[in-house]
């Protein structure tokens, strides 16, 4: 019997709180990333702490937000990127399946953008190999984006085998659509919508996408289907639209 695919997320859900930092809605994130049921899920500004936060929504969770988000004894693993006088922020991983291993590594430019590559590997049930799973969240800045793909590919060639499973997602901030080119010429990485459907996702704004900014690159994996997670139950979570993909092993 053939593997089931795998099921991946990625999502910046801007820190638990809706546009313009108005409401906590990290509860409604967790629900619909529950009902989603992904095996692993690439989220990027996620509050590792936040005491003024915490004072002001009488539901603020007591817990890390990567630990509320991981249900169901799921795992989980968090980079700790910025940091500021009331807590941190930074990427998360959270998976149906073990994550034995995993390096936050700091690919800031400059002292204004704290920036982190998230690596992990995940030991998926049923697979020989592990899944290399790199979540990521780019500058701002262009010139910061090409240096961050430069130290992205120098990660993977020195930490990841050169076949097998590997997912490289997140936040590329790459308005000017100059990554995919990059990292097919790198490393041979194929965009899951590119490949489904042709063109990058538009996923920024949520409430009226107009920017391809969030990303899921694979290798030696099988693109089965790719969604924009979208809709009145999405698009006031967060700024930014969440992005799934189904992947069997090629």
């Amino acid at each position: 019997m053939p593997a089931r695919p795998l099921t991946v997320v990625t999502y910046n859900i801007h820190k638990g709180l809706s546009q313009f930092n108005r409401r906590l809605v990290l509860h409604e994130i967790r629900d619909r990333l529950c009902s989603l049921d992904a095996d692993v899920a690439f989220l990027q500004e996620v509050q590792g702490r936040n005491e003024r936060s915490a004072r002001r929504h009488v539901t603020w969770p007591e817990v890390s937000q990567h630990e509320f988000l991981c249900h169901d004894g799921r795992h989980s693993v968090y980079g700790m990127n910025a940091v500021y006088q009331d807590g941190h922020h930074g990427n998360a991983v959270v998976s149906r399946h073990p994550i034995p291993s995993w390096e936050n590594v700091d690919i800031s430019h400059h002292p204004i953008e704290s920036r982190g590559l998230l690596h992990c590997e995940v030991e998926v049930a049923g697979w020989k190999d592990r899944l290399h799973c790199i979540n990521v969240h780019l500058g701002l800045w262009g010139r910061s984006r090409r240096y961050q793909l430069e130290w992205l590919c120098d990660r993977i060639r020195a930490a990841v085998p050169k076949k097998g499973p590997l997912v490289v997602a997140g936040d590329f901030n790459d308005w000017q659509k100059k990554a995919s080119e990059y990292l097919a010429a790198e490393l041979g990485l194929v965009e899951v919508f590119e490949h489904s459907e042709g063109r990058l996702a538009k996923s920024y704004p949520a409430k009226l996408p107009m920017l391809s900014l969030d990303r899921i690159y694979v290798r030696d994996l099988a693109v089965e289907s790719a969604q924009r997670l979208t809709g009145a139950q999405w698009s006031r979570l967060s700024d930014h639209v969440a992005l799934s993909a189904k992947l069997t092993r090629a």
